[in-house]
This record gives C-alpha cells, sequence and structure tokens, in this order.
C-alpha cells in the first residue's frame, strides 16, 4: 500500500502535456493538438476569444495568395500575433512581436488545401487568446511554383521595396512591400528562400515591432501595420532573407505606392 501511495503521488506530480492545456477546439480540426504545441509551447494558458477578429474572405479565389488580417485592438496587454493554418504543410506564417504598435496586421499567405485559418494573440501574462475560421481551398498554394519564378525575372526584381504611411489622429497605418519568391522548398529542385524577418523602427527611434515571416506567406510579401507614432514621423525597416539579402527604407507620409528609400542591399 505504501510503494502505491508513493507511485500515485509520483503520477500527480507529473507535469500536463501541452495537449492538456489546450481546450476543446471550437473548429474540430485534427491538426489542432500538434499545431498548439508547436505555436504556444507546453502547457502554455491557451483560451478561444471572439475578440480576436480574424478577417478573411469566404472563397479562396488564389491559394497562393490569400489576405488575412486579424485585428485584436479590443484587447489590452498584447504583446504578439502569431498567424498559423493548422493543415498547412508550413503551419505558422507570421509570427508578429509589437512594441509601440497596435495589435494589428494584415497579410497574405499560402493555403495548400482545406484548413481552419487562425490568429492568435499573446499577453504580457504568457497566456494566449485564439480565433479564426475554415477556409476551402482547391490547394497547392505551397507546392506550385512562384509566378516570378514561372516568368524567370525573379532575380531581376529581388530587393525591391515599396510602401506607403497613412497618417491618423490615433494609430497611423503602414503598408510595406517586398519582391520575393518566398520559396518553401517543396517544389523541385528549388530550395526554400523566404524573407524571414523584418524590424520597423520610427524616425523618433522607438521600436515598433518585429515580424518573423515563414515561407507559408506569399510570394512577394506584403505587411500591413499600425505603428503608434507622432504626426510628422517617418517609418523605416530593415530586415533579410535566409541567404542574406537586407531589405531596408524609409516611408514617409509622401510615400505613396513608391519604391522607398534605400531598399535591398
Amino acid at each position: 500500500m505504501k510503494t502505491l501511495g508513493i507511485l500515485l503521488a509520483g503520477l500527480l506530480a507529473i507535469p500536463a502535456t501541452a495537449d492538456a492545456a489546450l481546450p476543446k477546439d471550437q473548429l474540430g480540426s485534427p491538426m489542432w493538438g500538434y499545431v498548439g504545441k508547436q505555436v504556444f509551447g507546453e502547457n502554455a494558458v491557451v483560451r478561444f476569444d471572439p475578440r480576436v477578429k480574424v478577417d478573411f474572405p469566404k472563397i479562396a479565389e488564389n491559394q497562393r495568395s490569400f489576405p488575412v488580417q486579424v485585428d485584436a485592438r479590443a484587447i489590452p496587454n498584447v504583446v504578439r500575433i502569431v498567424i498559423f493554418a493548422d493543415m498547412n504543410p508550413i503551419q505558422q506564417s507570421i509570427d508578429f512581436s509589437l512594441a509601440n504598435a497596435e495589435p494589428f496586421i494584415a497579410t497574405r499567405i499560402k493555403l495548400d488545401q482545406r484548413t481552419p485559418v487562425r490568429g492568435a494573440v499573446q499577453l504580457k501574462d504568457g497566456s494566449w487568446l485564439v480565433s479564426g475560421g475554415w477556409i476551402d481551398a482547391a490547394g497547392g498554394g505551397c507546392s506550385a511554383p512562384p509566378v516570378s519564378r514561372v516568368k524567370g525575372d525573379w532575380a531581376q526584381h529581388l530587393g525591391e521595396s515599396r510602401g506607403r504611411l497613412w497618417e491618423n489622429a490615433g494609430a497611423a497605418r503602414v503598408m510595406l512591400s517586398f519582391r520575393h519568391p518566398m520559396d518553401t522548398g517543396f517544389v523541385d529542385n528549388i530550395p526554400a528562400y523566404y524573407l524571414e524577418r523584418m524590424t520597423v523602427t520610427s524616425s523618433g527611434g522607438s521600436a515598433i515591432g518585429t515580424v518573423h515571416m515563414q515561407a507559408s506567406v506569399a510570394e512577394d510579401p506584403v505587411l500591413t501595420l499600425m505603428p503608434k507614432i507622432k504626426p510628422g514621423e517617418s517609418v523605416s525597416f530593415d530586415g533579410r532573407d535566409t541567404n542574406g539579402i537586407e531589405y531596408a527604407g524609409i516611408v514617409t507620409a509622401a510615400t505613396v505606392g513608391a519604391a522607398v528609400q534605400g531598399a535591398g542591399r
């Protein structure tokens, strides 16, 4: 009996697994347990919350470039936003660590099949809030060659950047776009090659945030953020791809869909 008591005490002392910490999936995804462990880590506190607004079209007209927006401005103390698709071979697309920015991001991702698309936000206390929905897709978005590879002109435009900054009374809005094939590595004879990091700062020296990207982000990535900047301030960006090509530039309110200063080096 004593041995049995010690054994039971030892079993009770074993920490819960990531699967045990995850709530039952509201979307019924067979990949929820696996993907949750990859995104949130072990023993994370995770809750579903409709205040995480994940917006995307009802129909995936182009599985190579599917727009997704995550808006968590109704939630205080957000420090990080992650976008992921359960059934993609590369599930996680975006990992945005916020500094001086609103909890908002919009981008375009690839879809490889019918899948839940989710947005998750991490709070200062380390817990996570999640929302999302199913989207039907024809498939092949991650395994089809990029358009620029088919045309053969990808190297001619590699490193080009464009941007636009809108000033508002509250948070401003900045849109950045970059020419890059974002190769997944799933096309024969084309290794994985993608833009992996972009750090954004204000001309006043304040960090706005850092966006980490995976190859499941669509070709020629587009990022829309809402930086908290003062009137008249510009926004600068500095990033690199997996081959060490650097992207850098400055966007002002006068920059309207034009190539930005210093882009590509």
